[in-house]
């Protein structure tokens, strides 16, 4: 198409230079001379696993670059000897609308972010990006970090970067952040996020759980959302029904889900164990790398299950899946709820997105929105991806 034909929405805006069509989006201009690069990306477990594609595009574009992830405690623990896209964490100090603090954690002083933010700026970055969310709260630390070049999300109430793409809610997370490393010119190397297992994970999940004698199902009815959550007694009529099939059913969860785990186990009559504060994270990536099969909710421990390989069944709000869930269907299967409108209220439930469609008032409730997906349909799914090829 002739430049002068193009319209304004045909272009990436904030973006200089030619860009060519790639995977996931244009790809624009590499800068020259890169020795350093910060990434923002300081939020929960699954937003985490949806970003290593674009870090490993980062990686594969700069490959003699230094990348540095601004993240959480959580994440150094995470990555310390664990091969991955990332060179170093620095953690970046809890701060509305960048991350909650980790448990435990001391609050903060009430300058941490300003110094965090001042030391950060003197280690003198080439490429500061933001693959965080809207931007509201986060774009101004990027820029503030001055760097020579900025990139990355902004929604609109959000500060420009030099180079930006809208943030629009419905857009699958992975190709979202691909998005943003192609402003800097970092083209795909692949569309799956892949996190490795390390043989720590596999020696403390070994020692926890013992050896499986038998193969291995996990189940996860947690999440963050109670929104999100299938009922525990579902979660319980899988297990029942999987161990009698003849698999070793556990049941994780982090401290703050030990209701919800227990709930689980009670309505399970002994089908499945609990695992509950017992594992770090590295140890449940060694736990689900032992499993034949996780099934979860729409949550941190989904993703990390598919990013270690292991097949999954997933239980997603369908606005969920359309941002959340992977598109492969060997080993996965999503399964979705239609709910829209509140359970308990009957309010449109999009309305936050998408504020002109009618209605009247705003929701409160955190009912379940996946609470109709049968469990007949979990279980064939189950037993289809258990079942040898033929």
């Amino acid at each position: 198409m002739p430049e002068a034909t193009r319209t304004a929405g045909e272009r990436q805006p904030g973006v200089a230079g030619e860009r060519q069509p790639g995977v996931a989006g244009a790809v624009g201009e590499r800068l020259p001379g890169v020795g350093r690069i910060a990434v923002l990306r300081a939020n929960a477990l699954g937003d985490f696993i949806f970003a290593l594609p674009a870090l490993a595009a980062l990686r594969a574009a700069y490959p003699d670059a230094e990348l540095v992830l601004l993240a959480a405690p959580w994440h150094a623990k995470l990555l310390a000897g664990r091969p991955s896209p990332v060179d170093r964490v620095l953690v970046i100090p809890p701060a509305p609308g960048i991350r909650a603090p980790d448990p435990g954690e001391p609050r903060p002083a009430p300058e941490a972010m300003r110094r965090f933010v001042e030391e950060t700026r003197a280690e003198g970055f080439d490429l500061a990006i933001q693959l965080h969310g809207g931007g509201k709260n986060s774009n101004p630390i990027v820029t503030a970090l001055g760097a020579r070049l900025t990139a990355g999300l902004r929604a609109e109430d959000a500060p420009p970067l030099d180079r930006w793409l809208r943030y629009v809610y419905y857009q699958p997370e992975v190709f979202r952040y691909l998005e943003v490393a192609g402003l800097v010119g970092a083209a795909p190397t692949t569309v799956l996020p892949s996190l490795t297992v390390t043989d720590a994970d596999w020696a403390q999940a070994t020692e926890v759980l013992g050896a499986p004698t038998r193969p291995r199902v996990a189940l996860h009815p947690g999440a963050t959302d109670t929104r999100r959550r299938w009922p525990a007694g579902n979660f319980a009529a899988v297990a029942r029904a999987l161990a009698a099939d003849g698999f070793e059913v556990l049941v994780t969860g982090t401290p703050a889900e030990a209701e919800t785990v227990d709930r689980v186990i009670d309505a399970a009559a002994g089908a499945a164990r609990p695992v509950v504060g017992t594992l770090d994270l590295g140890g449940l990536i060694g736990a689900y790398d032992q499993c034949e099969l996780v099934i979860s909710n729409d949550t941190g421990p989904l993703h990390v299950a598919a990013a270690v390989g292991t097949p999954t069944v997933g239980v997603y709000w369908i606005g969920n899946l359309l941002n959340g869930a992977t598109p492969l269907r060997g080993a996965h299967r999503p399964i979705a709820s239609w709910t829209v409108h509140c359970p308990v209220c009957g309010i449109d439930c999009t309305r936050g997105i998408y504020p002109a469609r009618p209605g009247d008032g705003e929701c409160s409730h955190r009912d379940s929105f996946v609470g109709d997906v049968p469990v007949a349909e979990v279980l064939e799914a189950a037993r289809e991806l258990l079942r040898p090829p033929s």
